[in-house]
């Protein structure tokens, strides 16, 4: 079978590999989409620190079902999350999730771009499994995750109705981000973004001011006309540039929350004014991942109408061109999200 891997740095290669079986408690899952993530892209560039197992937004048809895993059943449409957490440690018990110390040893065989992949017991018995509601599509069902990550960032920063949330950094998950907040309460959802096709897709999707970087003064003046000059109750960093998290300090009010969600680069460095940080009260708090129940609590609110997400999608790519789908994925002035299609498409 096809499965996409790194082969070195900046080199994604399509493999072919024995088809995985299930052991007790596992099953396997035939690949219908799978969408490429930022972190993927960091992967590829060397830029992030975790295994180099490529694809973790998978959504599939179950293909076999191992002795004991009998909850999910042989042509059942699913999600699967790559990662789960023990739910039983001490940094479970206080509700950090995704911090669990056994939460990133736990990965899909041989990963999310293969047209068959094994998801480990922990995974089943843990709930990461996901049965797919039939108005859920596979290009919606492989959105799931990035948009339980912004869930559970908000979580995080407690998000409260009538809120100002401003984003600097409008990519994929950055736009799922920004419409989660909208759809939860937010007053106004403003934002900064290079590509100007992603700032089309931000407008479409309800943003009430999206604006390019590169223009002096331009988020300044968005978020003051919205806010009487106040600043914003929550920045949310989508993207890993330095500069952009020391600018977002600049964008909040006093006693507002600077959300540091997107990956930063490896071995980056935050330069701002610490004294001015605590007179103003303004609180940094990164968030990182998703789990289970937020996956569920989004998957909810898409059957329900609240969120639509399936526009953001604009390019498919068979997993036999996954190197393409790479180099889509980083090209931002040309694409918003690219799924990569399997078998079960």
């Amino acid at each position: 079978m096809k499965v996409g891997r790194l082969a070195g740095p900046g080199q994604v290669v399509v493999a072919e590999v024995p088809e995985p079986r299930p052991g007790p408690g596992e099953i396997t899952v035939r690949l219908a989409a799978c969408g490429v993530c930022g972190t993927d892209l960091e992967k590829v560039r060397g830029n992030y620190r975790t295994a180099g197992i490529l694809g973790h937004e998978p959504v599939g048809v179950v293909a076999e079902v191992g002795p004991g895993a009998e909850r999910v059943a042989p042509g059942e449409r699913v999600f699967v999350h790559h990662h789960v957490p023990c739910y039983a440690c001490e940094v479970c018990r206080r509700g950090d999730f995704t911090f669990c110390p056994s939460y990133s040893r736990t990965n899909l065989d041989p990963g999310g771009f293969a047209e068959l992949f094994r998801v480990p017991r922990e995974n089943v018995e843990r709930g990461a499994v996901l049965r797919l509601d039939p108005s859920v599509g596979w290009e919606v069902g492989a959105l799931l995750e990035p948009a339980a990550c912004a869930l559970t960032a908000l979580k995080r920063v407690g998000l409260g109705p009538g809120t100002s949330v401003f984003f600097l950094g409008l990519g994929p998950v950055g736009l799922l981000y920004a419409r989660l907040a909208r759809a939860l309460g937010a007053r106004w959802v403003g934002g900064t973004e290079i590509s100007e096709l992603r700032r089309r897709v931000a407008v479409a999707g309800g943003l009430d001011a999206c604006v390019d970087p590169r223009e002096a003064g331009a988020a300044r003046a968005a978020v003051d006309a919205a806010n009487a000059g106040q600043g914003v109750d929550l920045a949310v960093v989508a993207t890993g540039q330095p500069a952009v998290v020391a600018s977002a300090f600049g964008l909040v009010r006093r006693g507002g929350t600077v959300n540091l969600f997107g990956l930063p680069e490896a071995r980056s460095r935050l330069d701002v004014d610490l004294q001015r940080l605590y007179l103003e009260g303004i609180r940094l708090v990164p968030s990182y991942a998703t789990t289970e129940p937020d996956i569920a609590e989004v998957h909810a609110l898409l059957v329900a109408g609240k969120l639509r997400v399936d526009d953001l999608v604009t390019h498919r790519v068979p997993l036999s061109e996954l190197p393409r789908a790479f180099e889509l994925a980083g090209r931002p002035a040309e694409a918003a999200k690219v799924v990569v299609t399997g078998p079960a498409w």
